[in-house]
């Protein structure tokens, strides 16, 4: 064999060792697929499904699953969530493509539909996050109605009796199978109020292209103006279409110190699992405070090129929801403390 013809024969081998590298992240047999953070995933996954299985795009989907917890009154997500430590529910969501191209609102006031409006943002702006009476404003220029001021039955319950301490002390996992009714708890008050504000929702449609979305009302009772993980791209919410794509629930605070999702996907990228990509993120919130984080939840949810999907999370009782063309279940993800 001449020195030519070797060098063609590697060439070759190299092209093919590429292309089977890029195909390994290409295929995913069991598209379309949507998850969702706990199990209130269930419905907002039938939601998206709709969308999925008429061969829709992903993004579509997500709005429309995020769509359908937003339009809940007396839920954790949306304007029927509890309110911070004033009495206000405010507002965040964001959205982010299979073309990286990604909108985002915090702390927005009296609009039913934050991911709408974030998905506004993405696609009439050049901008990512607008927040506040600026977000606010967006949304009514853009034919967003304004919702009157009024908190559900059931934030209003639950303000009052937060307000007779006025103690803000988020726990973790405190078992209530009375609040969603099946046998996962996610986080709690010690007085049994939901204390999880979160949806994030991932998909992947029938041409394997992939988006996210989160929208929340925050934590309950927080102080006015905070801002947690979920709007924040990198934070509450990443996708990468060559990859994957990952979202996070709990202490927002602390998936913000890491750019949890991003890091995530960058596990991912070296190729872990995504249960082990959301495991090598959730130690590192671990292990740079052992004793903090024995009092704290953050689960992270995760999904791969191939449509393979996994959880992990600080504390025992994060949860995820999963829909395929054949499958339509819970899943409890593992755990760092027991």
């Amino acid at each position: 064999m001449n020195r030519k013809h070797f060098l063609k024969i590697s060439s070759l081998g190299l092209s093919a060792l590429t292309i089977d590298k890029v195909n390994a992240f290409s295929v995913a047999p069991n598209m379309p697929i949507v998850i969702s953070t706990w199990d209130s995933g269930m419905a907002v996954n039938e939601a998206a499904w709709t969308v999925l299985e008429k061969g829709g795009r992903a993004l579509d989907a997500i709005e429309k699953g995020a769509i359908s917890i937003e339009n809940k009154i007396d839920c954790c997500v949306g304007l029927g969530g509890y309110p911070d430590r004033d009495g206000i529910v405010t507002l965040d969501a964001c959205v982010m493509d299979e073309h990286s191209n990604c909108g985002a609102v915090a702390g927005l006031e009296d609009i039913k539909h934050p991911i709408s409006v974030a998905r506004k943002v993405m696609e009439n702006t050049p901008h990512v996050l607008l927040v506040g009476n600026g977000a606010q404003q967006f949304a009514l220029e853009n034919g967003f109605g304004k919702e009157p001021k009024v908190l559900s039955k059931d934030a209003q319950k639950a303000y009052e009796e937060w307000l007779k301490k006025n103690d803000y002390k988020p726990e973790v996992n405190i078992e209530n199978k009375k609040v969603f009714g099946g046998p996962f708890a996610p986080a709690f008050f010690d007085d049994g109020t939901p204390n999880h504000d979160t949806m994030g929702l991932l998909a992947m449609d029938k041409k394997g292209n992939m988006s996210g979305g989160v929208t929340t009302s925050g934590m309950a009772f927080k102080v006015h103006g905070r801002v947690g993980d979920s709007p924040v791209i990198g934070a509450g919410l990443f996708v990468d279409n060559e990859i994957g794509c990952a979202t996070s629930s709990g202490v927002g605070e602390e998936v913000i110190r890491i750019c949890g999702t991003h890091l995530v996907v960058e596990f991912m990228r070296q190729g872990y699992s995504p249960e082990n990509a959301c495991r090598k993120a959730v130690e590192r919130i671990v292990n740079r405070d052992k004793v903090k984080a024995k009092t704290l939840q953050v689960g992270f949810l995760a999904m791969n090129k191939k449509g393979e999907h996994g959880a992990y999370a600080i504390q025992k009782g994060f949860v995820y929801s999963l829909k395929t063309a054949t499958e339509n279940n819970i899943v409890a993800a593992k755990y760092n403390i027991g």
